[in-house]
């Protein structure tokens, strides 16, 4: 799917589910501008709110392209932030506060992912902002939370931070090894942005109902606390797994011909089907397997059995074969097989967007994961370069006058 793209377009009359949904979002790097960007393929508007010196620290990741402006964009900015608008402010500023405040009361949200306790500092905590919004929904997305103290509340955190205090590193981490940090990307930060915008659907709903807006508050810690099943489902039950043991169950991954695929089997019949249709039909009877903790005990014995099945196979040929037979396996993907997955095309999960540099190859981000038969999917647009968005919306939301917005920039305080 390319950018600017509308699929399912019998339902372009229905319109989107959030449109006239309106958010002003102080904003960085990827745990909250995730959650807005999926905001906007529902159909809200939102404006995001930038530093004029250098705008969201996203801007300067790595690989990046450069802006029609000239400035760098980086990936992790380019993947979040399509559809959205852009103005520079500096809210440190008293009058860039100003501009903040009176712009919060002409939105529906005012979302930030500073720190805890950061804006209250400057004078745009909640309460601030309820001061001039009364019915405002604000979300705060932060390692540690708002509303609460916590220990941990003046710490800095990035998604790797959450996952490391969830429990799931050490978990994972192989006897004598050190933990192995954000194996599964920003984890943190993307499940944390989409507890944030189940928190502000349901703020909204609950809005609809009572005219009553509030505080969500969302925090990392929390987010991968919910998201790590390891200490609800074992240390509450009694149980104590070593580190870099595993489950008594057989989730691992095995060889083929190309590459890489996982199997997971939890119960015994999963257990007679996998070792049938590798070829070890005795492996059912065999006593060294009577036991799931068997399994384990003696998984070289089945990884050997597998990869001599699956050794003339693809890794995606082995897991047909293994889905045919009801048994739960995948390949493991390349970034390039991801790219050229026909399931990934068949449901737009990448959409390409066109560089505007002198490099030819486009830039992939990924597509809309919630499929709703009644809604369009797309157009996404282009990310907003720094401060794009600034004149218009200070002339068309508050007034200002081409020598106010002008005043304003020679001070630093817009860009």
């Amino acid at each position: 799917m390319r950018l600017g793209d509308i699929d399912n377009v019998q339902a372009k009359g229905n319109g989107k589910p959030l449109d006239g949904v309106r958010i002003l979002a102080l904003e960085q790097m990827q745990a909250l501008p995730f959650a807005t960007q999926v905001m906007t393929r529902l159909g809200a508007q939102v404006l995001k709110v930038e530093n004029p010196k250098g705008g969201d620290l996203a801007r300067g990741s790595f690989p990046a392209m450069k802006q029609p402006d000239g400035r760098s964009a980086g990936a992790t900015f380019l993947r979040n932030n399509l559809n959205k608008r852009s103005i520079a402010i500096d809210i440190k500023h008293p009058q860039g506060r100003e501009l903040v405040l009176k712009l919060a009361t002409k939105f529906d949200v005012f979302a930030e992912n500073f720190k805890g306790g950061a804006l209250k500092k400057m004078g745009l905590a909640y309460d601030d902002v309820r001061t001039v919004a009364p019915n405002v929904i604000y979300l705060s997305v932060s390692g540690f939370g708002n509303t609460v103290e916590s220990p941990y509340g003046y710490w800095p955190a990035y998604a790797a931070v959450g996952e490391a205090m969830s429990g799931l590193y050490e978990w994972k981490r192989p006897v004598g090894q050190p933990p192995t940090v954000s194996p599964v990307g920003a984890l943190g930060d993307i499940g944390t942005s989409l507890f944030g915008a189940i928190g502000l659907l349901a703020a909204l709903r609950h809005r609809d109902i009572t005219g009553i807006g509030q505080h969500v508050d969302v925090s990392m810690f929390d987010s991968m606390v919910a998201f790590a099943d390891v200490v609800t489902n074992y240390w509450s039950m009694g149980e104590r797994p070593e580190p870099g043991g595993g489950l008594n169950l057989i989730m691992d991954g095995f060889p083929a011909k190309d590459g890489w695929f996982i199997v997971q089997c939890g119960r015994e019949h999963e257990f007679a089907r996998f070792v049938t249709e590798i070829g070890k039909p005795e492996f059912v009877d065999d006593p060294r397997f009577a036991t799931r903790q068997g399994w384990r005990e003696h998984m070289d014995v089945i990884r050997e059995a597998a990869g001599e099945w699956a050794a003339d196979k693809s890794s995606v040929e082995a897991c047909h074969i293994l889905a045919k037979a009801g048994i739960a396996a995948g390949p493991v993907l390349s970034a390039q097989q991801v790219i050229d997955d026909p399931h990934v095309k068949s449901r737009n999960m990448l959409v390409e967007m066109p560089r505007t540099d002198d490099v030819p190859d486009p830039i992939v981000v990924p597509g809309n994961p919630v499929k709703m038969t009644g809604v369009t999917e797309g157009p996404d647009s282009m990310p907003p370069m720094l401060g794009e968005h600034t004149d218009a919306v200070l002339t068309s939301e508050l007034g200002l006058s081409p020598s106010d917005i002008e005043a304003l920039r020679a001070d630093g305080i817009i860009g």
